[in-house]
């Protein structure tokens, strides 16, 4: 395998809107990648495609060496940016469901960190606050032994507590030989968790780099330098 994730002029069109503009961008085992921009920029548009719930108009895009597929599913642990769980189930009952479908589904690593987290599994979802029902969420997509996580806005609606427990729960429990894509715009506060950017502005690549490089060779923080390509 040379790539978790290979992207190759990628184009998707809906209607007379351009989302995404012949993209290209490699990610690297090992790695955690900020999909940076404002909202409206594309980032969700290419998580859809990379999961394969949408198809690109032009282009391709592989997943360790695999078109997006079937097969490339199982691969995949996906947090979309909205809760899809049922309101009315408790969390061990979600879990089980999670466990019997995926056959990389870690039982006890999800027990695991809900204790970590004080979550009872016990709980109907519907009790629990926003920011506890992100923690879940996230559990139920980190608990997979996966080999690429995409993280659509995982901290967007949570309280800055939640996104520190967040943050952690994502360092402490991803495959270390897979690699995570997180996309959101609220850079100072995954800055310190990532290897790697990719900045997308109206659906075309502003910018891939090394956050290592960033501050060697422009003398400032992804934060920074966020705000002076997107001037906000």
């Amino acid at each position: 395998m040379n790539s978790i994730l290979q992207c190759s002029h990628i184009t998707k069109k809906f209607g007379s809107l351009t989302a995404l503009d012949d993209v290209n961008f490699t990610i690297e085992p090992g790695r955690i990648v900020g999909l940076l921009g404002p909202n409206g920029s594309g980032k969700s548009t290419f998580i859809k495609l990379a999961t394969g719930l949408l198809t690109p108009t032009t282009g391709t895009i592989t997943i360790c060496d695999l078109p997006v597929s079937v097969e490339t599913k199982r691969r995949v642990s996906y947090l979309p940016d909205k809760n899809y769980l049922n309101d009315g189930l408790r969390i061990n009952q979600i879990l089980d469901y999670f466990h019997d479908f995926y056959d990389n589904f870690d039982l006890n690593k999800a027990y695991e960190m809900l204790k970590r987290l004080n979550i009872d599994p016990k709980s109907r979802l519907k009790t629990l606050s926003k920011g506890t029902k992100e923690k879940v969420q996230l559990i139920l997509v980190m608990s997979r032994n996966a080999d690429l996580y995409l993280l659509d806005e995982p901290i967007g609606g949570v309280d800055p507590a939640a996104r520190d427990y967040i943050l952690n729960t994502i360092l402490s429990n991803y495959n270390e030989q897979g690699s995570i894509i997180i996309s959101t715009h609220l850079i100072s506060d995954i800055e310190p968790v990532l290897d790697d950017i990719i900045f997308i502005k109206d659906g075309k690549i502003v910018l891939t780099s090394s956050v290592d490089a960033i501050r060697e060779e422009n003398g400032k923080s992804v934060d920074a330098l966020f705000r002076e390509v997107f001037k906000c």
